[in-house]
Parts: C-alpha cells; structure tokens; sequence
C-alpha cells in the first residue's frame, strides 16, 4: 500500500533531493550508546523563531509544560538477522520484515547471487526454506517448510539488526541487545528501533509526571524503508512503502483532551508523527480510519502510508522529539516539513559545529 507524498505549496528546492544534503564528519556518527540513556545530549530548536538552546535528555522536565502529551512509540526490535546457508554451503543473510500468510515472509538478503526464486537455503537448527520471488532490488518472498515455527527459530538464533552505519565487525556488542531497544517496547514487529525513545528513563518519565506531562503509546513497526535510501532526484517520486500501526482507543481520547485542553502533543520520533498524520489524514479524506476494526477494546490498525514532505499540513502534532538523521532521507524531509527546511539544515550545522552525536545511538532535537 502507498500513498502520494502529502505535500501542499512550497518551494520548488524542496523537491530535490540535493536541498536535504549536509556535510557531516563521519566521526560524529555515534557507534555506542550514552553511558546513560537520559544524559544524550539534547538541541532545542523553537520552531517560530529558530532558536536554539543546548541542553540534555533528562532535561525535559523543564523544556515541556504542564499539560503537555507524549506519545511514544512501543514497537519493538524483532531479532530479524538470520543467517543461512545456501545449497552449495555459501552463507546467507535475510532480514525478515513481515509475514504475508502462513510461513510466508517477506525479506531483505544478500548476496543476490545465492537468492535467486527457487534457491533452497538451510537454516540454523535444521529447518529448510525457499526463495520463492524477487519483490525489488534488494527483497525477496522466502517460504519456510511447514516443520519451521519461525518465530521460535527468530527467538531461538535471530539477531538484532543494527543500522548499516553503526560497525560492528565481530557481532553485536553485549550492551546492543538492552540499549536498541526502547524502555517502551513491548509489541514485537519491527525492525529497527524508533530511537527518539532511548533516551527515556523511568525517572525520567515519573519526573515528566510530576509537573503534568503524561505519555501515551502508539505501535507502529518500524520496517526497512529505514534503511533504503531515495534514488531520484524529485523526492516526489520516491516510494515509501506503508507500515502498520495501531493507535490504542485510550491514545485516541487522550490526544483529544489535550487539544480541548490546550496542551501541546509532542510526538517521540519520526515513526510516531507518521502514525498520528496518517491516521488524521485518513479522517480527513472520509476514509475509514482503520483497516482492522477495532473489537474489544483492541487497538485500531490501519496502513501509516503518508510521505511527509515539506507543504504538508500537520493536523496533530505540536511537537517532536527526534534523533539526527542521515543526509537526503525521508526522516530529514518529515522534519524539515515540520520546522522548515533551511531552519533544520541550519541547527543540523550548529549540531555538527558543537559535535552532537548523529543517527540512532546519537543525539536528540526538540523541536516546539
């Protein structure tokens, strides 16, 4: 499922792929987590007037206000790294993004050349697969024998799938198994972490509480468009695929009362706004707003499938939390929607002059 980019009128430069474009010392990118979650540091941006102050995480308490709504993201990280073995014993690696039907997977892998449909792969434990179809590029539809529980297998020798630019030559290090996942995580489905939430610790959350910031939880499973890169120059064109969410009945209440109330919703990452904006776009084109009825109190599921690009016109979201993101990405065209292209690209300057950490284990913005 894909939706067009949700852009209004702005300038042409916003349609290119070179105006998301910045110069960063490969140094800065973070290969490690903060010794403390909350002790990430932490760039303010006043979305009005482009001010910027300097702060850290555990600093929130006195940047929100009383009244304020976090919603957060639970997803979380589904070991999907497996490693197989080709017929003639060349190893193999397939990320496994979402489950089409019964033992059916959508999937990344590499090589190509060991992953042609009809390739038989043996996986660890015992277990046998077969790659049925090239989707893309770089995915594949790989059906797994009926004696396979691939959940269990996933649980049992799966990996965490860190992000291509975070190098770990050995393996994972002991500490990316607790630090990629956010103390938020509780639904299991996505690949990648939404970040913006690492940086929150229990005290943190109860000091948050204590001067009226409540949070609530959305799901949306992070899927590989976090990874692929945009090919063409009009960004307009570029595909991003859709990724589900879910928006619980007691989200959907209190992000109505903190409106009704004046209170500002400060969405924790990238995965969060597209959630919340989908769902609000849905509404206003008279859509239904879910794909899945909810019944039983069950949360609401629909397909998050808008692309944010600058013109977009945000119906929920006040506020963001977010993680510096890599150059001529979707994730930097959400954010340049919400605070203004060249007033983004200017703090991601300052950010570099003052060596913030940059990508999923760096820094933060708050942007109000």
């Amino acid at each position: 499922m894909h939706q067009e980019p949700a852009i209004g009128p702005a300038e042409p430069a916003t349609t290119l792929l070179a105006a998301y474009d910045y110069d960063l010392p490969p140094e800065l990118i973070a290969q490690t987590p903060a010794a403390e979650r909350d002790s990430a540091r932490l760039l303010g941006l006043d979305r009005a007037t482009g001010a910027i102050r300097h702060a850290i995480a555990r600093d929130l308490p006195r940047l929100l206000r009383p009244g304020d709504l976090l919603v957060v993201n639970d997803t979380r990280v589904r070991p999907a790294r497996l490693r197989c073995r080709a017929a003639g014993g060349g190893a193999v690696e397939l990320l496994l993004i979402a489950e089409r039907r019964a033992r059916v997977w959508t999937c990344l892998g590499r090589p190509a050349k060991r992953l042609r449909p009809g390739a038989a792969l043996s996986l660890p434990g015992g277990g046998a697969a077969t790659v049925r179809e090239r989707i893309d590029p770089v995915g594949y539809e790989v059906e797994f024998s009926g004696e396979s529980d691939v959940h269990a297998l996933l649980a049992r020798y799966g990996e965490l799938a860190l992000p291509p630019y975070i190098k770990r030559p050995h393996g994972l290090e002991p500490g990316d198994r607790e630090r990629y996942q956010t103390i938020f995580a509780a639904r299991e489905g996505a690949v990648a972490a939404p970040t913006a939430g690492l940086h929150f610790t229990a005290d943190l959350l109860a000091s948050l509480e204590r001067i009226g910031v409540r949070h609530v939880s959305l799901t949306l499973a992070v899927g590989p468009a976090t990874f692929l890169p945009v090919r063409v120059e009009d960004v307009r064109e570029h595909h991003l695929d859709a990724e589900w969410a879910e928006v619980p009945a007691q989200t959907l209440e209190a992000l109505e009362r903190t409106k009704v109330q004046g209170g500002r919703v400060i969405a924790v990452g990238t995965t969060t706004v597209r959630a919340l904006e989908s769902f609000a776009a849905r509404r206003a084109a008279g859509a239904p707003a879910t794909d899945a009825l909810a019944r039983g109190g069950a949360p609401e599921g629909f397909w998050a499938d808008t692309f944010i690009l600058p013109g977009f016109r945000f119906r929920i979201v006040d506020g963001l939390l977010t993680n510096f993101h890599l150059p001529r990405s979707t994730l930097l065209m959400l954010v340049s929607a919400f605070a203004g292209r060249a007033q983004v690209l200017d703090a991601y300057a300052v950010a570099v002059r003052e060596r913030y950490r940059f990508y999923s284990y760096g820094d933060a913005m708050l942007i109000c």
